[in-house]
């Protein structure tokens, strides 16, 4: 445990060395403004060594997500707002505070959570005491979302929070009846507005769509991003299945019946072995070159 210990001290040391007035031009230099894109690119490969289930990749990345929480403490050392230290004392802090079903077992409480669901009412509740406690109250439920969010992720946390004071649609059959026709619906709409050919509104109306779709992801308890990101891969893949049929020629100046018997031989050839993420399964059906 100590040399484990070590590790993680050395780590904030050679940050700290790094950012000193000998260290390193390029890290002296950044901002807490600079490093933001850093933090997401390496939050999105994360996700991609987790999805490839590439564990030696996974230590490698997590590494690097550690990095931007040691620089962005260090940083703000240096303005004399926290040092990383704060930052794992008010975890901890936190962890304690909203595990009560735990922790308040050695201090005599008598907080119980017997299921997941029952935790996340507990987490909510001690959340919502805490901002009242420091005197915060947002406008509005929805204010509690931040808008700095990808829009996939805000749609769903947007849609959990309405469902919190019951509005939201019925899925009393687990089959989220109601959202397939509100699907259906939306379609119809964007194709009305194709018809007109208003940018404004088809835009409008995709978005709908698009919102819809990530609230049934929610209610079928699928991850839409992760959904996405599986058609993605499979469609790299099957993409780079037609590149090889196609040989040296490559898919340049092939017409639609070519790249379409191209894209079904490539379906046929991918394996389910191969599929990442949710939603990639091999399936048959229509060859149109984006079906699902």
């Amino acid at each position: 445990m100590e040399e484990r210990e070590d590790a993680f001290a050395e780590a904030v040391a050679i940050m700290a060395r790094l950012r000193g007035p000998d260290g390193c031009p390029w890290d002296r230099e950044q901002t807490f403004d600079s490093i933001k894109r850093h933090t997401l690119e390496e939050t999105y490969e994360v996700f991609d060594a987790i999805e490839r289930r590439a564990w030696p990749d996974l230590k490698d990345e997590l590494g690097d997500l550690l990095l931007q929480v040691l620089f962005y403490s260090q940083m703000a050392a240096e303005a004399g707002y926290f040092d990383i230290h704060d930052v794992a004392a008010n975890l901890n802090a936190k962890l304690i505070r909203r595990h009560p079903h735990i922790f308040s077992r050695e201090t005599g409480g008598g907080v119980t959570a017997t299921d997941a669901d029952a935790v996340l009412r507990n987490w909510e509740q001690i959340k919502l005491e805490e901002k009242k406690a420091a005197g915060m109250k947002a406008a509005s439920l929805l204010d509690e979302v931040p808008r700095a969010m990808p829009p996939l992720l805000e749609a769903g946390k947007l849609g959990s929070k309405a469902a919190k004071v019951g509005f939201d649609w019925p899925n009393a059959d687990g089959r989220a009846t109601e959202l397939f026709e509100k699907l259906d619906e939306e379609i119809e709409e964007l194709k009305a507005e194709v018809a007109t050919g208003s940018r404004e509104l088809m835009e409008a109306e995709l978005g709908d769509l698009l919102f819809t779709a990530v609230n049934l992801a929610r209610h079928l308890k699928v991850d839409p991003d992760a959904a996405l990101r599986g058609a993605n891969a499979k469609f790299r893949r099957r993409f780079a299945g037609m590149e090889a049929e196609a040989g040296e020629d490559g898919l340049r100046g092939k017409s639609a019946v070519e790249l379409e018997a191209f894209w079904v031989k490539a379906k046929r050839q991918g394996a389910p072995s191969q599929t990442i993420g949710i939603g990639n399964g091999e399936e048959s059906g229509s060859s149109d070159f984006v079906e699902g």
